[in-house]
């Protein structure tokens, strides 16, 4: 809200009309120990010369030079220069929600071709522009497939980012929905025995993640076929957009789930992100958030519009799909410019990943770690084991600007203390992993 200053004169005309003879008689029903009497304690104006010093300052204490193995849902991948110089323009910055195409019709336009690429990445018919994130919008989709079925429970796979199954947790509790976790089996995939025995009439769908948070592919045809005999649908959650490059669209699947944050999105201390939520045509009414649709105008041009918007704030509140009213546009935006500048490159680059992820492994094991869930493919993340715990391993990485692995004993207390979960992406480098392989062993 904009400061409007008021006079003295002003106040005391406030005050009278108010019956008050100070601003001190407004607090007199504070006790006076609780009401600060002297200038608050903050330090005099700045110039501008002064604050860009004071941020260098700020800026040098920040941990640089660092190699990183993290993943685990937040991916560093390479950032198109292209994306900001897009981004930054007044007419996409601070736009709100479109709601009048005839002045709108850049962002119009970039969220429908943002919608068609998710599609073809997918194999989904159709996608809305954005919804909060990739545990949002899964939680998301176990709701969308509660109405599209008219059934109540779910069936998730334990290896469905433990984040992701928190935030639906939350969801499901409020909303009345009963949760079944299956396990993995000894390759990292999905028990398919436990998965069918799971399913009941009553099971409104089975959410899944490929690649899910092992790293590991899931054999997405084989759960479909399994889910859609009991009459459950399936949801593909991809936390990892990349992978999409190079792996199988999960056609199969009813309803896709993505966190599209690989696609341009910086980690930017955990957000914004970008969600998705992809589907087959005859869902449609059922989809959260807002679609944008491509028609014609009065002259025959055309032209893009907000088709559907299935939210709270626009429609009676016990027809709503969702409760997100937020604008992702703007990181929508960026996951747009992203993929226009990649193209069919993006298969290059998930080549690039894929092979990266191997070489690492490989490496690491050459240094005494033990590569776990083997048996299966897998994208840019693997899980290892160490000679010493996980955290202890990380802590002797660190002394030579490491960051290792993500610990997963908090989720996956079966796997052990020295279990952790790593990644490489096409920012990994050669020597990156050689000083890892060579601390690790040292380690």
């Amino acid at each position: 809200m904009r400061y409007l200053p008021k006079s003295p004169a002003d106040r005391a005309a406030m005050l009278q009309e108010m019956g008050a003879a100070s601003i001190d008689d407004l607090f007199d029903s504070v006790p006076a120990e609780f009401r600060l009497t002297r200038d608050l304690n903050v330090p005099r104006q700045h110039s501008e010369h002064e604050v860009i010093e004071a941020f260098k300052v700020f800026a040098s204490q920040n941990a640089t030079g660092y190699a990183s193995f993290l993943g685990a849902g937040a991916y560093r991948h390479y950032r198109p220069v292209l994306i900001d110089t897009v981004v930054s323009r007044g007419e996409f910055l601070t736009s709100y929600t479109p709601y009048q195409p005839e002045i709108a019709q850049g962002t119009l336009q970039a969220l429908f071709e943002f919608q068609t690429m998710i599609c073809e990445l997918t194999g989904m018919d159709l996608a809305n522009a954005s919804m909060y994130d990739g545990s949002t919008g899964a939680a998301e989709a176990v709701m969308m497939a509660v109405r599209v079925t008219g059934r109540n429970g779910a069936v998730i796979a334990r290896t469905v980012h433990p984040e992701y199954r928190e935030v639906l947790a939350t969801y499901a509790q409020h909303q009345g929905i009963p949760q079944t976790e299956v396990g993995y089996t000894a390759d990292g995939r999905v028990d398919y025995a436990a998965l069918d025995a799971a399913i009941t009439s009553d099971t409104a769908c089975v959410l899944i993640q490929s690649p899910n948070f092992f790293g590991t592919i899931e054999d997405v045809a084989k759960i479909a076929e399994i889910a859609h005999a009991k009459g459950a649908l399936l949801i593909v959650s991809i936390a990892e957009a990349i992978s999409l490059g190079i792996v199988k669209p999960p056609k199969e699947a009813d309803i896709v789930s993505m966190e599209a944050q690989s696609f341009g999105v910086p980690v930017g201390y955990g957000g914004p992100y970008c969600g998705v939520i992809a589907a087959k045509e005859k869902f449609l009414r059922q989809m959260p958030g807002r679609l944008c649709g491509q028609t014609v105008d009065q002259n025959g041009d055309r032209g893009f519009v907000l088709t559907l918007s299935t939210r709270e704030q626009h429609i009676r509140r016990e027809k709503a799909t969702s409760n997100i009213c937020t604008n992702q546009s703007l990181v929508a935006l960026m996951v747009t410019v992203f993929l226009t500048v990649y193209g069919k490159g993006l298969q290059e680059l998930a080549e690039q990943n894929l092979a990266k992820a191997h070489f690492t492994a490989q490496s690491l094991e050459k240094s005494g770690a033990k590569l776990l869930f083997a048996g299966a493919p897998r994208f840019n993340e693997f899980v290892i084991t160490t000679p010493k715990s996980a955290d202890a391993t990380n802590t002797a990485l660190l002394e030579e600007k490491i960051i290792g692995g993500l610990p997963l004993s908090k989720w996956y207390p079966e796997l052990g203390e020295n279990a952790s979960l790593w990644c490489a992406t096409e920012l990994t480098t050669r020597k990156d992993i050689d000083v890892a392989a060579t601390a690790l062993a040292k380690a």
